[in-house]
């Protein structure tokens, strides 16, 4: 009685094939890390970007971009109408400004917070209109926008919204002490109060999205 010959794979066919799919594994997860890896750098360096343009503006026209009580006259792309001036009293905004909508008119001595963009427009220290209150979207989808104070930190701030949990986590321990609540970066669940009255988590979840301020 004769038997039918099984064909099948080989040990080395299939030791072949589980290289293969330990290649493509490895460089799918190598290519989400060099991309996660480019996110986290492009927020540290629109961050010292925003800075170094905002100490621009101060040095060459002795006020802040935004406070600046003189924007209409040193600007030609401003008009009287447009409103432009900030009250020029060395702060920006009132200290609650984050959820300030963009699309909110501009007044004379109000809405620094978005004026602060359109005035560094206007300097050519970015690139845009002059008229443009927009504010830049960070790496991950969310605003970047500036005011005075947030989570009782004194001074201007940076904020940068809707940033992912595991990346907020990995912000504090490259650049602060690794705590939402504490130092000169501090972090709230996205859409919570983001002025000085403000509280910050009190610690960091993967599955949260967050809003954090840098101390400039």
């Amino acid at each position: 009685m004769q038997f039918a010959k099984q064909k099948g794979f080989t040990l080395v066919e299939i030791a072949i094939v589980l290289v293969i799919v330990g290649l493509l594994i490895g460089g799918v997860l190598k290519g989400q890390e060099m991309i996660t890896n480019a996110k986290l750098k492009r927020i540290e360096s629109d961050n010292a970007g925003i800075a170094a343009a905002m100490f621009s503006y101060q040095d060459r026209y002795l006020q802040l971009p935004g406070d600046d009580s003189d924007a209409e006259g040193r600007f030609t792309a401003y008009v009287a109408a447009d409103n432009a001036n900030g009250d020029g009293d060395g702060v920006i905004g009132l200290g609650n400004d984050w959820d300030l909508a963009t699309t909110t008119a501009w007044t004379d001595g109000g809405q620094e917070t978005l004026k602060f963009y359109g005035h560094l427009r206007a300097a050519g220290l970015v690139p845009g209109d002059a008229l443009d209150d927009t504010r830049p979207s960070n790496a991950y989808g969310g605003q970047i926008g500036i005011q005075d104070g947030a989570l009782g930190i004194s001074g201007h701030v940076t904020i940068f919204g809707t940033i992912e949990g595991p990346i907020a986590t990995i912000i504090e321990a490259r650049l602060d002490d690794g705590a939402p609540d504490a130092g000169r970066i501090q972090s709230a669940d996205t859409g919570n109060d983001m002025s000085n009255a403000g509280v910050p988590a009190a610690a960091y979840n993967d599955a949260n999205r967050y809003d954090m301020a840098f101390r400039l």
